[in-house]
């Protein structure tokens, strides 16, 4: 795993359950993927090839957008390293779960 993505998805509507709605769908083509992930309270983190995660960055906007959303905002970041492994999910995190 050369790559860890955190992708957050705003779909620019008025009405809260529309947006959790597009977000779903874009929750759900993340995991039709198979790639490794977890979901947060603000964006999504995933882990995995750096090819495979630049093909779901390039898609996700759209998916948002056939899913209900006239316009959507996309906040990525990225941590690549070209030889060896970049921390995962759980290095990160699992100290600070209760």
């Amino acid at each position: 795993m050369n790559t860890s993505v955190a992708i957050q998805v705003l779909p620019m509507l008025e009405d809260d359950h529309k947006v959790v709605a597009v977000v779903d769908k874009a929750i759900e083509y993340i995991q039709s993927t198979g790639v490794s992930y977890e979901v947060g309270a603000f964006e999504t983190t995933l882990e995995g090839d750096y090819d495979q995660l630049m093909e779901i960055v390039k898609n996700i906007t759209k998916i948002a957008a056939k899913a209900g959303a006239p316009q959507v905002m996309t906040y990525v970041k990225i941590d690549y390293k070209s030889e060896g492994k970049v921390l995962g999910i759980h290095e990160k995190t699992d100290k600070y779960q209760h």
